[in-house]
This record gives structure tokens, C-alpha cells and sequence, in this order.
């Protein structure tokens, strides 16, 4: 039987949308696998034993509400997902007002359990961005200053900041092809909330550049930039959400990256020493939606004494880098922003130190396969051999 012209021309527009759609079944196929492995790699955690007096607290840093303009995120959301992601921490930075003081009215103080810190983030007049935390400081230390969007940021001679935001989920996010984005959305969101960032997540090679080249004795820290305002909603008059599709709730942001932060055991969790840990660059970027990182260790010894990540050391004949990871794997070494170790297979490498400089850790898990080649499961903060 000889099909009609209407007919064919159906036929044909169906087998195109099929056709097109094969991509986006093999990137869901290439998640499930990336999902059973992220699962073995939990799995097959042995977290190292402490080899110094700290206490390791996880959170998130760069976390927007509605104040501010820029969100429909309300306080009890973010508390929720708070919970959800076992966090102990969450680092609020709302966007200035004339009016009105974001800092002072945002979530700050214990919240069910989670230590919140105020904060804003500024704009420049000349567009520079910044995270100011506290707000509102009446330290003698005043607040921290992080370089946001480092890769916009021109005003690097200026003196006062304590860290630069090497990670950004959103700056990542902006090189996602929208077109793209909504057919794996469309494939993978339900199964695979998280890691469809896999699909998109970079190494930031640029702002890991300028970090190495202009403050490299500063911070590292990654923003979750968590807004909760990407999606398509129907809500009636009160604001209530009848119908809806959220792409970005804070629940999956605050799963994909997370700031490891270092306390002395003797401290409680508080605001000052949460500040103060930050401020000291005692703690790590871990991409957690890739396998839990908590346990990672990077110290120095030399002379008997012991550092951290943040501190800085003095050179002498016995000078060691130590690194412990909780699971196998690749361990690239950074002296001055240049890779001068790279070992794969290791749960833990010393290294001997014999030159001054600074020196910080990229950790990568190569048995994830394809979707995590090249993307860092952790970057360390530095330590100064002087």
C-alpha cells in the first residue's frame, strides 16, 4: 500500500525527532553508568584517620534568598535543603538594596541545627563583585572579602581580600546551551537531579589561573551561587505554586559543591571560628555530587612541626607534603600554579619538598569514566613553604 504525501511527510518528521533524541538516551545511558559508579566509590570510602586536631564541618557558600530581587527562595527552603544535604553550614550573600539591609534580614544564627552566617554580595562601580561576610561585622578582624566571578574581576592590586571564588555553579552554568540543557532535562532530571551537572561541570582553568597568579596566599572557595529561580511555574494569587517544574531547587544546589572547613576539636561550630577557619584557608572545595569528600587531608611537616592547608611553613631539610585521601585516587601536585606531581592509584603520597613556594592539590577520580575526565573531585588551598 502506497502511503499518502501527508502521510510520509509525518513519517519522516517522527523518525527526525527520533533520530535527534539518540544523543540524549546515550547521555542518560553515560549517567546511569556515572551514577553506579559514583555509588562504588562511596562504597569503597576509608576516610583517613585525623592526623591533626581539627574537626571537619561541610556547607555551602554563596547562597541567595528573595531579598535582593533575584530569587522566590524563601527562608524555610533553604533551611529544608539545609537539612536534606547533612550540611553544618550555609553561607548566605544576598544582593545589596538601598532600601533596606539584606544582610541584617537574611537567615543568620542557628537554624535547625545549621550555623547561618549573614552576608551580602557587593557590586563595584566598576562591576567588580565581591562576597562580604559578615554584612554586618563588628569584629576588630572586620568581614571577608572574596573575589566573586574572578574572570570578570579587574581590580587585583586592590588590597583586602581574603579569598577568591575559584568555582562558581552559575559561571559554569552559563556555557550550558540552552536547547541542549532542556532535552537532558527532559531525559535525565528525575533519575539523575545532580549529576546532569557532570554533563556540564569544567575545570575552571582560568579562575584557578588568576587565583595562582594574583592571590595565591588567599582562600579558595566555591560558590554554590544557589538562587532557586531557574524553571517555569503557575502559581494562583497567594503565591502558591499549582503547577511547575523547578530546575535548580536549593536541594540539588546545595549537592554539588561544598566547602570542607577545619576547626581545632577544642571549638565549638560558631560564626567567629567558622569565619576565622575561612579566613586562615583551612578547608577544601569538594565536589561532593561526585562521591563524598569529607576525610581528604593535605599538611606539611618539617622540624617537627605540623600545618595545614592556609598556613605556611618553614623550609628546612625534612620538609614533607602529605596527602590522604578516602578513596583511590589521582593526585595531581601544584608548585606556583604549575603541576610538577601527578600520580593516579593512591590513597595517599608524600612528597619531598626541597624549594620554597606555594603549593596546593588537585584530586581527580579517573574510575568514574568519561564524564568526570579532566573535572576535579577536589582542590586543596595552600600551603606556603618559606
Amino acid at each position: 500500500m502506497k502511503l499518502s504525501k501527508k502521510k510520509l511527510i509525518v513519517l519522516i518528521v517522527l523518525l527526525v525527532l527520533l533520530l535527534s533524541q539518540t544523543p540524549f538516551v546515550y547521555r542518560r545511558y553515560n549517567l546511569r553508568r556515572l551514577s553506579a559508579a559514583v555509588q562504588r566509590v562511596n562504597a569503597e570510602r576509608t576516610p583517613p584517620s585525623p592526623a591533626n586536631s581539627f574537626t571537619e564541618y561541610k556547607g555551602v557558600v554563596h547562597v541567595h534568598s528573595f531579598l535582593g530581587g533575584h530569587s522566590s527562595g524563601t527562608f524555610q527552603e533553604i533551611i529544608s535543603a539545609a537539612k536534606a544535604n547533612d550540611l553544618q553550614f550555609v553561607v548566605m550573600t544576598e544582593h545589596t538594596e538601598k532600601e533596606f539591609d539584606t544582610a541584617a534580614m537574611t537567615l543568620s544564627g542557628m537554624n535547625s541545627g545549621v550555623l547561618f552566617v549573614s552576608g551580602n554580595e557587593v557590586s563595584a562601580d566598576n562591576g567588580d563583585r565581591s562576597l562580604v561576610i559578615p554584612g554586618n561585622a563588628t569584629n576588630s578582624e572586620g568581614p571577608i572579602k572574596i573575589v566573586a566571578y574572578p574572570q570578570e574581576f579587574k581590580s587585583w592590586d586592590t588590597d583586602g581580600f581574603t579569598g577568591v571564588e575559584v568555582f562558581n555553579v552559575y559561571t559554569n552554568a552559563r556555557q550550558i546551551n540552552p536547547v541542549v540543557a532542556f532535552f537532558d532535562v527532559l531525559w535525565s532530571k528525575r533519575s539523575y537531579p545532580d549529576l546532569i551537572f557532570a554533563l556540564y561541570y569544567q575545570r575552571p582553568n582560568e579562575n584557578l589561573r588568576l587565583w595562582d597568579q594574583n592571590l595565591s596566599d588567599a582562600t579558595a572557595t566555591a560558590g554554590n551561587d544557589a538562587h532557586s529561580n531557574i524553571g517555569l511555574s503557575l502559581r494562583d494569587s497567594s503565591g502558591k505554586t499549582l503547577l511547575g517544574i523547578q530546575l535548580d531547587p536549593y536541594e540539588v544546589s546545595f549537592r554539588l559543591v561544598r566547602m570542607h572547613v577545619l576547626i581545632d576539636r577544642n571549638k565549638p561550630l560558631n560564626e567567629a571560628n567558622l569565619l576565622d577557619a575561612l579566613r586562615s584557608g583551612h578547608c577544601f572545595i569538594g565536589f561532593d555530587f561526585l562521591g563524598d569528600t569529607s576525610g581528604f587531608s593535605f599538611t606539611a611537616e618539617s622540624a617537627g612541626e605540623q600545618k595545614i592547608q592556609g598556613d605556611d611553613i618553614i623550609l628546612s631539610a625534612d620538609t614533607r607534603l602529605k596527602v590522604r585521601t578516602p578513596v583511590s585516587s589521582q593526585i595531581k601536585l601544584f608548585k606556583d600554579g604549575n603541576g610538577i606531581s601527578d600520580e593516579t592509584g593512591v590513597t595517599s603520597k608524600d612528597f619531598p619538598v626541597t624549594e620554597r613556594g606555594v603549593y596546593r592539590v588537585e584530586v581527580y577520580l579517573p574510575q568514574l569514566g568519561k564524564l568526570a575526565d579532566g573535572k576535579p573531585w577536589i582542590i586543596s588551598n595552600s600551603i606556603g613553604v618559606r
